[in-house]
């Protein structure tokens, strides 16, 4: 370490490795003004902040398989926070939201207290802990996708949805699994969902025999047409190939 530099602390590598998650590859540099926003808040300069970006991507198995090495000079803790999203994501993405809401002196949290003013203790809880997860999952989906639809390429994020490959409520370890989204306009999500649309394991956009058969100009330009193709893959999280195998046997209506 050189003179005068200062060992990053626990907290400001979980506040870093939340913002590398919620930012698209590409705009991991000092310039972005949400990297000069984080360097602002823990007291560093926004080029130790892109550094650090950089060394978190070196961790990435969605980067390394497409060849992108990320930054050199990781340390051990690097690792051991990335480990610890990365195989926990439900309680290190909740946990980074906190910690956010610590340093910023935000309230960030605080428009979820009051979803229900009756409910109370256990319960309450879940379901504040469960809608700051959704959104700390959408906001990591919409930017691995660059807020653009995997199936069609409209980028207006009010139209997007973050969606699951296996569903929410069918797998409780992956719900914030990153590699278990996907971003889609509304129409194909919910296609998607139905089993009327799939994807298969190496990306191609699978349509079920019901849309294939129909006769409609609807089914033949929103359906029919992106047969075959490849989605647009995200910058980083690639979706999983074994969930997207699973989305192909359980639930595509061939």
């Amino acid at each position: 370490m050189k003179k005068g530099q200062k060992l990053w602390t626990r907290e400001e590598l979980i506040l870093a490795i939340n913002l590398y998650c919620k930012l698209p590859f590409g705009k991991m540099h000092k310039s972005n003004p949400e990297v000069i926003d984080l360097a602002n808040l823990i007291g560093r300069t926004p080029s130790s902040v892109g550094l650090k970006l950089g060394n978190f991507a070196s961790q990435d198995p969605s980067l390394k398989a497409r060849g992108i090495k990320g930054a050199d000079h990781t340390s051990r803790l690097d690792k051991k926070i990335w480990d610890e999203f990365y195989h926990n994501w439900d309680d290190a993405a909740f946990e980074s939201e906190l910690l956010l809401e610590k340093w910023s002196k935000k309230s960030a949290i605080e428009k979820y207290q009051n979803l229900d003013p009756l409910m109370e203790g256990k319960k309450k809880e879940r379901l504040v802990r469960s809608r700051i997860n959704q959104n700390f999952f959408r906001k990591v989906i919409l930017a691995s996708y660059n807020d653009t639809c995997c199936i069609t390429g409209i980028s207006q994020p009010e139209l997007l949805i973050a969606g699951h490959i296996i569903p929410w409520s069918k797998d409780e370890q992956n719900r914030m699994n990153p590699s278990n989204g996907l971003a889609m306009n509304g129409l194909h999500d919910k296609a998607f969902e139905l089993g009327l649309i799939s994807i298969s394991p190496d990306y191609k956009i699978l349509i079920s025999s019901e849309l294939k058969q129909s006769k409609t100009e609807s089914a033949r330009n929103y359906f029919q047409a992106y047969e075959g193709r490849e989605i647009i893959l995200p910058s980083k999280f690639l979706p999983d190939p074994e969930f997207l195998a699973n989305h192909n046997t359980t639930r595509f209506r061939r």
